[in-house]
């Protein structure tokens, strides 16, 4: 269970309702009706063991996330999964209802699922590849695939597995490093800042230098500072 504020809903409400079903609890200090249903959510959302993520948004400190779902009474209380809302109730359920509400949206394990779980246990492609035998379009399994496709060698069979799939941030980060050492990019004599320091000079003329450079920024990730920095020095190049 998080608490979500206007600033943070877009990443932790939305972004990660594209990776496991996100149900977002909106409620008010002073709402009796709020205190009743907000422990039985966080009960029967626990139980899921992250099948289900609970976001919790106070209405009162953050308007904005009560606008955007045109809330007119609380508590109010919907379901996301790939950005969109799937479901929703007001007002207090009983638990039993809340259960079944989030039952609705927990994934039941497949044998799709098991293989991939073994697979990744066991660092054992071949239970990967049985996987995608049940699920052709599996993406735990197409994810923990192409990592090791990527490590062993072979990035054309992890970039050919990620087109397979809609894109994800992980799935995302993997396809870049997949394209990085197809393009045999080396960051370990110059280091990434070099590297990235060089492409810029190229990435007005030269499309392969750009790709790369963007590539680089996304194996650094949105947390890493210097990835702020090269992205707005590529903007001033290009435009």
């Amino acid at each position: 269970m998080i608490d979500v504020t206007d600033a943070t809903f877009e990443t932790a409400v939305l972004e990660r309702s594209t990776e496991v079903p996100v149900v977002v609890d909106l409620w008010a200090p002073w709402c009796g009706p709020c205190k009743v249903l907000g422990p039985i959510l966080e009960r029967v959302v626990a139980a899921t063991e992250g099948a289900v993520e609970l976001a919790k948004v106070n209405v009162d400190e953050n308007p904005s996330v009560a606008a955007s779902f045109r809330v007119q009474s609380i508590p109010a209380v919907f379901a996301l999964r790939d950005k969109a809302v799937v479901d929703g109730f007001v007002g207090a359920l009983p638990e039993a209802s809340v259960a079944e509400f989030v039952a609705r949206l927990a994934p039941v394990e497949t044998e799709a699922d098991r293989l991939v779980a073994e697979g990744i246990e066991a660092d054992d492609e071949s239970l990967l590849r049985k996987a995608l035998e049940v699920q052709p379009d599996h993406g735990g399994a197409i994810a923990a695939l192409a990592e090791r496709r990527i490590a062993a060698g072979d990035p054309a069979e992890a970039l050919a597995l990620l087109g397979r799939i809609p894109e994800t941030p992980d799935t995302r980060r993997l396809a870049a490093e997949a394209r990085l050492a197809m393009a045999d990019v080396d960051v370990a004599d110059e280091g990434v800042d070099a590297v990235l320091d060089r492409l810029l000079g190229q990435v007005r003329e030269d499309e392969a230098a750009r790709q790369e450079f963007l590539d680089l920024l996304e194996t650094l990730g949105p947390d890493d500072p210097r990835t702020a920095r090269y992205r707005k020095a590529l903007a001033t190049r290009l435009f």
